[in-house]
């Protein structure tokens, strides 16, 4: 895991993920006041992103990015709610037989496939509504327990190669989509504003 928000000569340092609660511990918190600032940070992050030529892509993400933006909203009674909001731009899964991934870019695709299938594992818990969820399984499913269940709400949008020779990819996003899409997240005593 790399907090891609530290200062330039600690770019890419490496973070070992400890939780207080649901929070990650190490990373760096921005604060923001308006919107400007946040999509300021999230270009600063997509420009310091890990990406690769590969066969299949030549812009190939080489990682996740999770961008978690906290809120804290007082309405008219004073009421204070708080909330946070993951966006994740996940990697998508590569074939090495299309990508030809080979040395750290083979080392790269095994981490982002494995941390994609136990993704896909744990939302199959969460629809079959099972009464263990591994979450801790990976780095990614860790750091988004919080937002994969309980009270919250989740949105994928899928990206799809239109090209033939990438049906088999395009096939697999789209039934991890649907899986997704079958996961029912309950409430749990949630007040709304």
């Amino acid at each position: 895991v790399r907090d891609l928000m530290s200062r330039k000569n600690e770019s890419y340092k490496k973070l070992n993920i400890s939780m207080n609660g649901n929070e990650p511990i190490g990373n760096k918190v921005i604060s923001v006041s308006n919107e400007g600032e946040v999509f300021s940070i999230l270009s600063m992050a997509q420009k310091r992103r890990c990406v690769k030529a590969t066969m299949s892509n030549e812009e190939s993400s080489r990682s996740h990015l999770i961008f978690t933006m906290n809120f804290t909203v007082k309405n008219e009674a004073g009421v204070i709610r708080n909330s946070k909001l993951h966006i994740c731009d996940l990697a998508g899964s590569e074939r090495l037989k299309h990508s030809q991934s080979y040395g750290s870019t083979l080392k790269e695709t095994q981490h982002i496939n494995k941390s994609l299938s136990t993704l896909s594992n744990v939302i199959e818990k969460l629809q079959a509504k099972s009464s263990h969820i591994p979450f801790r399984e990976s780095k990614l499913t860790y750091l988004l327990n919080n937002s994969l269940g309980g009270d919250s709400k989740t949105l994928a949008i899928i990206c799809c190669n239109p090209l033939s020779e990438h049906f088999q990819e395009s096939s697999c996003s789209l039934r991890f989509a649907q899986k997704l899409n079958k996961v029912e997240l309950k409430a749990m005593g949630s007040t709304s504003c």
